[in-house]
């Protein structure tokens, strides 16, 4: 072999390294990015949604005092982009108007009607509640809902959820969601949104002083119409 053809042996080995090496870069980027073998996920508004929420109390998906004298509900299915849309510009005017200063408590129930994916998805819900983080994981999912009926809601997205709504102990988290106790409460949430004749997602009822039982109001257009009802139901209206 000539000294010329083995410099560009050389070269072309160094090269090659260089794209090898380059490939393995962006595959590492590529992993940890999406998360890798942990199960975690780049996850949007995590520190907002905490600052947003804190200082209410939440009990299950309870969020609000428990002796607020308003209860509104939202009947929601978490992959329903329109419930992702409420919950980013109308349901926090909402909570800061109303629910914050102790005159309403907010109350989510599942309505699973996108696909079976919503099923689990509220189950995950409900068990962060046991564990006073029902709100957070709701408000979590949504920002970082996918399209729905995707296949996106799996048990690596879930977990990084929780983990990013701060649930503090995932084993048991786990154990809840998959439990034939809480698949049913799912269950029983969207039996009761169909009694009321609910259509669609995120519906919303509320019951007060000055209701008769739980009242439905639809789709609301605004948070002002919402306030408006709260007020009604307190007899203010």
């Amino acid at each position: 072999m000539s000294g010329d053809e083995a410099r560009r042996k050389r070269l072309l080995q160094v090269a090659s390294a260089a794209v090898f090496l380059a490939i393995v870069a962006v595959a590492v980027l590529i992993v940890l990015e999406s998360g890798g073998s942990g199960g975690d996920t780049n996850l949007e508004d995590a520190g907002a949604i905490t600052g947003q929420l804190e200082g209410i109390p939440q009990k299950g998906l309870e969020l609000g005092r428990p002796e607020a004298k308003v209860t509104l509900v939202e009947f929601g299915d978490l992959q329903c982009p329109v419930c992702k849309g409420f919950s980013e510009e109308i349901v926090p005017e909402v909570i800061d108007s109303k629910v914050r200063s102790g005159e309403a408590r907010i109350e989510f129930r599942n309505y699973t009607i996108i696909s079976q994916e919503s099923i689990p998805a509220g189950a995950a819900a409900i068990a962060a509640g046991r564990q006073g983080r029902g709100w957070d994981y709701l408000e979590l999912f949504y920002r970082n809902q996918g399209v729905e009926a995707s296949g996106y809601v799996t048990d690596e997205f879930m977990t990084a959820i929780a983990r990013g709504a701060g649930v503090p102990d995932i084993a048991r988290w786990n154990r809840d969601r998959k439990s034939a106790a809480i698949l049913g409460e799912v269950e029983a949430q969207t039996a009761e949104a169909e009694k009321l004749g609910l259509t669609g997602t995120p519906s919303f009822a509320v019951e007060g002083p000055a209701t008769s039982g739980l009242e439905t109001l639809g789709t609301p257009s605004s948070a002002g119409a919402i306030e408006e009802a709260i007020e009604a139901a307190q007899g203010r209206g």
